[in-house]
């Protein structure tokens, strides 16, 4: 029988396999605005096993709920065309990765740290009442037409800004990594 492995080394595992994997797709995001599925989908599987073999049953569990919940938030982006394929498979990797518990807490980073990229991206553009029109178009677009691609504001226009999206992964994943070190 296998003695049982430390919470706390199994915990440091976790947070560098989730790190390595987001700090991974931001660099070949920003170099090919792509996050190929050869890093998430080895991902989605090495978190898999990982989470199974720290945590038993509960560690797969775990691992495919967040995976899911991850995931399913930025299939919505995906689906009105805001987002690509491979932010989505990115968010269900490290959802797979860090498991449920974690999840909303790399989501919340990664939304903060997105929404903190946008804002200096728009005002280092100089195209601010731009966005901020395009913002309002959307919101009200979405409020109206439900879950549509929106006609302009979409990653098909190819006039449309895009940002690299692994990059708000990769700093969010950090910015919890480096508070859950902090408060353990």
């Amino acid at each position: 029988m296998l003695a049982p492995v430390p919470m706390q080394f199994s915990a440091q595992v976790v947070i560098d396999v989730a790190v390595a994997v987001a700090v991974a797709a931001a660099v070949i995001d920003t170099r090919s605005r792509r996050i190929p599925n050869r890093l998430t989908y080895s991902a989605m599987v090495g978190g898999i096993v990982l989470q199974s073999a720290f945590f038993g049953w509960r560690g797969l569990i775990s691992s495919v709920a967040g995976g899911l919940v991850f995931g399913g938030v930025f299939l919505l982006f995906y689906m009105v065309r805001a987002m690509g394929a491979g932010d989505v498979k990115l968010a269900a990797a490290l959802g797979c990765v860090i498991g449920l518990t974690e999840t909303p807490h790399v989501l919340i980073a990664t939304a903060l740290c997105g929404g903190i990229f946008a804002l200096l991206r728009m005002i280092l553009s100089g195209k601010i009442l731009a966005t901020i029109r395009s913002a309002f178009s959307v919101v009200w677009f979405h409020a109206n037409r439900g879950v549509n691609t929106h006609p302009t504001v979409n990653l098909d226009n190819p006039k449309a800004d895009r940002m690299p999206y692994g990059v708000a992964f990769a700093a969010g994943t950090i910015y919890w990594a480096a508070s859950s070190i902090f408060w353990r």
